[in-house]
């Protein structure tokens, strides 16, 4: 069966930190459905690029998905502020599902209350907010929770999203592939 990704999109989101980790997971075979938050289909990322959105994020549920992505930037201050993030987030880890968050994007899985007891990173704009941070390393895994520090490591944690759903094999065959 194929694996299904549930990408969040809102206004101001790091565009390397969306693109990167949906292009290799697609790489992979991953089906990555790129749902906006604000009910624009087109959101304009913190550089200025149109990000075109697959779907709304209404009437999606979590049991559809093997992975929720919440890249950061931004947009993040905007999906903590509408909930449905921090929700999601939630059900997805209630339902023995991976939820992956880059740069500020912890700051959901914070307010989702699946932050306590993990090790983690973030952006350092986030770590007054997120004192735990392990801001000197570039991704961590801990159980159904993974977390990368910014549009730096964006490719790195893409890879880690791709090893996750598809195995060791399939992560080392996408980064010889794209020379990573």
């Amino acid at each position: 069966m194929k694996k299904r990704v549930l990408c969040l999109l809102a206004d101001g989101v790091e565009e390397l930190e969306l693109v990167a980790p949906v292009d290799v997971l697609r790489r992979a075979g991953a089906d990555v459905v790129l749902a906006t938050v604000g009910g624009n289909s087109v959101v304009t990322g913190r550089n200025g690029l149109a990000l075109h959105a697959d779907v709304p994020l209404a009437g999606l549920q979590a049991g559809d998905f093997d992975l929720l992505l919440i890249p950061g930037g931004a947009a993040v201050s905007f999906l903590r502020k509408d909930g449905r993030a921090a929700e999601l987030a939630r059900q997805f880890v209630d339902r023995g599902k991976t939820v992956a968050a880059i740069c500020a994007g912890p700051l959901v899985l914070e307010d989702a209350g699946l932050l306590e007891g993990k090790r983690f990173t973030s952006h350092f704009s986030a770590v007054n907010e997120l004192p735990g941070a392990q801001t000197g390393e570039r991704v961590v895994e801990d159980g159904l929770i993974i977390t990368s520090r910014g549009a730096g490591t964006a490719l790195e944690f893409g890879l880690a999203l791709v090893d996750r759903l598809f195995g060791e094999a399939k992560e080392e065959e996408i980064a010889r592939a794209i020379m990573a």
